[in-house]
């Protein structure tokens, strides 16, 4: 390690102001900083020192990532075992096929490995797609703008591929983490200055611009094209998710499917390839809050809202909507919920600051999560749309909040404010 130290400050003046390739400082101070403390610290005893920065709070999301990590290549796999399995098929079409028999791994539901090496197959080329599109665009900003790279990305290149369905092209996940970066970020200056999160900005593009592979019972499950092509025309088949059965068939719906309670908690049933398992969900609601980078009050209040809302509707009742059917726990154990309320809507950038906002926020967003799954059951998931909401109102919470709090102190001091 010491002679890397020597090599990177040998390497340190040709990047530096004046140097050759001053214009790539940008590129050589990410690499420097990741692999070693920065080399501008701050002395003397007038200034408040913290040993935590940016890199380090992101780097303890993606550890509290690592669990959704793991269900989105194993339980992927899982799912396109299962349905290969009940379409009769031994041998799809494709690359992954290849790459299958070359390990002498089959198409095997009840084998781990299979499971999670097909299911990676899947994952990793939306995660690298991701990385190198996203990097790529943070590294020209920062090179145009003259800044260091900043460690933001790590996260959003971590949240937006297990936002998708593991059907999804290669292209559009490219066109979507552009959009997000972008249009999401890099044009409101970067990290720190966006107001809305950039993996739904993403996820949210994508969605609306190519609904074809965003929607529908097929895309939940891994398969490639020719495979796809195989199972819409198999009488019977069905890659639908829960929440997709609830908004046409309601609570009864997902009982008949076979799906009880603890396998929607554990993950192992189709959608969003890191979305499904509220038990990795909670994993990582335990770093985040222990480490003081997660706001508990968003994700409970966000929750109760929930959880509130659709208890309100379940006991309206609706003889033509089958969502009024759905119960809290339900709601919960379905879709992508406590996924959002954990690492989407507690994102320090686009989320309330205030005390008493991260309460009002949360329960918004709660709220119009069940609004949007249970009042417009033509799309039955509504954390993506509802956080986006959320996130444009947050500086408004956050504005009345001080406003009421300067109001209480000017009576407290008698019309002093300060």
């Amino acid at each position: 390690m010491r002679a890397l130290r020597d090599l990177f400050d040998r390497l340190h003046p040709h990047f530096a102001k004046g140097g050759k390739y001053e214009r790539l400082h940008p590129l050589y101070e990410m690499a420097d900083t990741f692999l070693y403390t920065p080399g501008d610290v701050t002395q003397g005893p007038s200034h408040l020192r913290d040993a935590i920065d940016l890199k380090r709070i992101m780097l303890t999301v993606v550890v509290a990532l690592l669990p959704c990590i793991y269900m989105a290549m194993y339980n992927t796999g899982l799912q396109g075992n299962l349905a290969l399995d009940r379409l009769g098929i031994d041998e799809p079409e494709g690359w992954r096929f290849i790459v299958m028999n070359k390990l002498g791994l089959g198409f095997d539901a009840t084998s781990w490995l299979s499971n999670f090496v097909y299911g990676s197959l899947y994952f990793i080329p939306v995660f690298l797609v991701t990385n190198i599109v996203g990097g790529l665009w943070e590294v020209i900003f920062a090179t145009v703008r003259k800044h260091e790279i900043n460690e933001g990305f790590l996260v959003t290149g971590m949240l937006f591929p297990l936002t998708l369905p593991p059907s999804i092209p290669l292209w559009q996940v490219a066109i979507g983490i552009s959009f997000g970066v972008v249009i999401g970020k890099e044009i409101f200056g970067g990290t720190g200055k966006n107001f809305l999160n950039p993996a739904l900005v993403a996820r949210a593009f994508i969605f609306f611009a190519y609904p074809a592979q965003m929607s529908g019972d097929y895309i939940w499950t891994a398969m490639d094209p020719e495979t796809l092509l195989a199972a819409t025309r198999a009488d019977g088949f069905s890659g639908a998710t829960a929440l997709s059965i609830a908004a046409s068939q309601g609570i009864e719906g997902i009982r008949n499917s076979g799906l009880d309670l603890q396998t929607a908690f554990i993950g192992l049933m189709p959608g969003s390839m890191g979305e499904t398992s509220k038990i990795a969900c909670l994993f990582g609601a335990l770093v985040l809050v222990f480490t003081g980078i997660g706001s508990w009050q968003i994700i409970v209040s966000m929750l109760m809202g929930a959880a509130g809302f659709s208890l309100l509707l379940l006991g309206i009742g609706s003889s033509t909507n089958p969502m009024f059917s759905v119960d809290p726990i339900w709601h919960l154990a379905i879709g992508s919920l406590a996924f959002g309320a954990v690492f989407m809507a507690t994102d320090p950038v686009s989320a309330a600051m205030t005390r008493v906002g991260k309460y009002i926020f949360g329960f918004v967003v709660g709220c119009l999560v069940i609004v949007v799954r249970t009042l417009n059951p033509a799309f039955p998931e509504g954390v993506m749309l509802a956080i986006l909401f959320g996130n444009v109102f947050a500086p408004l919470i956050d504005y009345l909040v001080l406003r009421q709090n300067i109001k209480r102190r000017a009576v407290r001091t008698g019309g002093r404010t300060i």
